[in-house]
């Protein structure tokens, strides 16, 4: 399901020949399609909230009611009963999704996590992940997985619990990790950027 889910959100994020290259990723209509699972959203509005220009927004839209995942109406954009099946798909894998504070594992001034249910196999040092996360926007990222009843950092601790124990107790807290689950946090200088880290860390662990 994850796989052929990525390959639907490559071919409405892509480049459709001929014509110029996108100016956005497939971020944006992860995101697009979480804040429209919320409430139906105007053109503007969804603009601001995603912090694209105009034309991007247009382009976000036409592609997201070609896909027959949104529809428009007096409100705004709507999730069709396909969009929304969709939705709960990124929610399978992505259940939990949030703004952390900072903590002495996650220093940054705006710090987002995602949790990647049962991708603990695909972890292999984390590089992969934090370079992912960084070309997206965020200054540094955390690839942590449960291992074992432990929460593990690749080279670094086989349990950051000893070493960090406020902050493990914050991530078991807000994320609840179950075994070989992943958990990504991502730091940048604004929230936005912190959010398209962390998701592009994630959607690296998600293979075709």
């Amino acid at each position: 399901m994850a796989a052929s889910l990525k390959k639907f959100m490559q071919q409405i994020a892509g480049k459709k020949a001929p014509g110029p290259s996108t100016t956005f990723t497939i971020f944006h209509v992860f995101y697009a399609l979480e804040l429209l699972s919320l409430k139906p959203l105007g053109r503007n509005k969804l603009a601001e909230k995603l912090n694209v220009g105009d034309g991007a927004v247009r382009t976000i839209i036409s592609r997201l009611k070609e896909a027959g995942l949104i529809e428009t109406s007096k409100e705004g954009c709507n999730l069709t009963k396909r969009g929304l099946e969709v939705w709960r798909q990124f929610e399978e894998i992505f259940p939990k999704r949030m703004e952390i504070p900072r903590s002495e594992l996650s220093e940054s001034d705006f710090n987002f996590a995602f949790l990647v249910k049962n991708c603990g196999q695909k972890v292999e040092s984390g590089i992969d992940q934090r370079d992912a996360a960084i070309i997206a926007g965020a200054r540094k990222a955390l690839v942590i997985v449960s291992k074992n009843g432990h929460l593990c950092i690749e080279s670094v601790s086989k349990a950051i619990e000893k070493q960090y124990p406020k902050a493990t107790n914050l991530i078991l807290e807000k994320l609840m990790p179950q075994e070989n689950d992943v958990i990504i946090i991502a730091g940048a200088d604004s929230a936005l950027k912190a959010k398209r880290g962390a998701f592009a860390a994630s959607w690296s662990l998600i293979r075709v």
